[in-house]
């Protein structure tokens, strides 16, 4: 009996430990649970992230061509006079510039038009009426920020001011902005000068826009933007020479 019972003691306390296999073996599990876990939640946390990115662009896309279409849809011309020489100092207050530009290429077009849609900001700022707006795109000054910032300037100034300067910024990492202008018989131009003779003081009937923003979750694949918008001022002008 007592060899019965010493032989059942040590038996029980050959089994109070575990052995290296079954050490081995729990952490074989439990860095199988950890890497799982953690996939799962990464993956989570990057969707997210790619989410509130990509809605942050559709809400910068959205109020950017709202502020565009008003900006355009209020284009102002000077109404043509008889007078020559008053003639062409209308043509060249009317200023509705469109340049075809590129940043390392891609599209960084530049626009500049006479407009009514002039915005306050400053209790000083009184001054109401025509206002030269500007839209123009720059490299973003954070290094490590890829894309451009699209800016918008509004001056109540005429002057003959051809620079880029000022102005507030409407949307940030841009990778495309793109404009192409049409006339009265749907023809397509990357460029337009209404001082220009060929042009005669006149608008483009339309303008549309491109505007593309950078897509973290494939960079191949921006996030594209596309509007038209008429102005209603130019059917005049075309009215008048036809």
């Amino acid at each position: 009996m007592h060899g019965i019972a010493s032989s059942s003691h040590m038996s029980f306390m050959n089994r109070e430990g575990f052995t290296l296999l079954e050490i081995m073996l729990a952490f074989f599990i439990f860095s199988i649970v950890l890497t799982t876990l953690y996939t799962a939640y990464s993956g989570t946390f990057r969707n997210i992230d790619q989410v509130e990115s990509q809605s942050e662009a559709y809400q910068m896309a959205r109020i950017a061509m709202e502020r565009m279409i008003e900006d355009l849809e209020s284009t102002y011309a000077f109404p043509p006079v008889e007078d020559q020489e008053s003639a062409e100092e209308s043509l060249r207050s009317t200023k509705f510039v469109g340049e075809s530009g590129e940043i390392d290429g891609r599209s960084a077009d530049t626009l500049r038009f006479l407009s009514t849609a002039h915005l306050v900001f400053d209790e000083e700022d009184k001054e109401t009426g025509i206002a030269q707006i500007t839209y123009y795109v720059k490299e973003r000054e954070e290094e490590d920020e890829p894309g451009f910032d699209l800016y918008r300037s509004d001056k109540t100034e005429l002057e003959h001011e051809e620079e880029e300067a000022g102005g507030l910024i409407l949307c940030e990492g841009v990778q495309a902005f793109d404009l192409i202008y049409y006339d009265d018989k749907e023809r397509a131009y990357e460029n337009w000068d209404s001082s220009e003779i060929e042009k005669g003081g006149r608008l483009p009937m339309r303008v549309s826009i491109v505007l593309e923003f950078i897509n973290k979750a494939n960079p191949e694949a921006p996030l594209k933007f596309v509007t038209g918008v008429a102005l209603p001022m130019a059917k005049g002008g075309y009215e008048k020479t036809s």
